[in-house]
């Protein structure tokens, strides 16, 4: 297959479907399945166990648990306090050691003049960070013996810091010293049905603007010599895909829109909804252990 055709998606579940119709069985990768009919919201979860599983699905080894939620866009705010529930409970199933205090470097990636790449800086915008209060005045601020310490960080894009964000990143590791990173970006889907409906988390990290063609360096645990979790939702498309897929087949022509990227008409607004039910999972996921 010629490289401008092959499916170009940040979802792990998407990489599994793509090829679940061409081999009898996927070695190495498990995936769990669960359905919330109240919220109406479909929990998958796929572990790449081995590295054979991790090459077969271009995935690196670790946890992908994705959350579609089809009403994720429209403006309900139950709905939304419902699926940050969820959220925050997946999260927590994945951070390391969960009944200890971490401190936690949150950092929203992405270009806030870019509304479909504006997610991260969005989220953490609104983030509740405490590690300033915490340090000058200690837990009783809070009313708490137990407490995560958040921070925040809003790395920018390399054409206006001269720095790629993983060399910023670093550099406050170094300064800070925390336990864990968690890292918010924009991702690309394969299928339009996917695009602000869907909430991927993961333990392995993320590599900055890869589901679009832009590679850039990894922040991963590896890089960063920190566990990273990634959370990120899929906010464009593929254009040769939605071409392709109407067509129900992938002629030569559409190579011309290998490098064009597709996203909803209202993104501004959808964008401004999702951050906020990312902010408010992350915020209950990171309220702390129990006391």
């Amino acid at each position: 297959m010629d490289s401008w055709s092959t499916v170009r998606t940040d979802l792990a579940l998407e990489a599994r479907e793509s090829i679940e119709d061409k081999a009898e069985g996927l070695h190495g990768v498990t995936v769990e399945e669960d359905y919330d009919e109240t919220s109406d919201v479909r929990i998958t979860k796929v572990t790449v166990e081995t590295k054979n599983g991790a090459k077969i699905l271009g995935k690196p080894m670790g946890i992908y648990i994705t959350l579609e939620a089809p009403s994720m866009t429209e403006p309900e705010e139950d709905y939304h306090q419902e699926i940050s529930e969820i959220l925050a409970s997946n999260i927590r199933s994945i951070l390391p050691e969960p009944d200890r205090e971490h401190s936690i470097l949150v950092v929203g990636l992405g270009n806030r003049e870019v509304t479909a790449d504006s997610l991260g800086p969005n989220v953490v915008d609104n983030l509740f960070v405490n590690r300033h209060i915490v340090r000058e005045y200690g837990k009783v601020a809070y009313n708490r013996s137990k407490m995560h310490q958040v921070s925040s960080l809003i790395p920018g894009v390399m054409a206006k810091t001269g720095m790629e964000s993983a060399e910023i990143i670093k550099g406050v590791i170094s300064e800070t010293q925390p336990d864990m990173v968690i890292v918010i970006d924009a991702l690309a889907a394969r299928s339009t049905k996917r695009l602000n409906r869907t909430i991927q988390i993961t333990n392995t990290g993320i590599h900055p603007g890869s589901g679009v063609g832009n590679h850039r360096n990894a922040i991963t645990q590896e890089s960063l010599n920190v566990p990273v979790l990634a959370l990120g939702v899929p906010t464009v498309v593929d254009a040769a895909t939605i071409v392709g897929d109407a067509l129900g087949e992938r002629p030569v022509a559409l190579k011309e829109l290998n490098n064009m990227y597709v996203t909803t008409k209202d993104v501004d607004q959808q964008i401004q909804q999702i951050s906020h039910i990312l902010c408010d999972g992350i915020n209950k996921a990171l309220v702390g252990p129990e006391e």
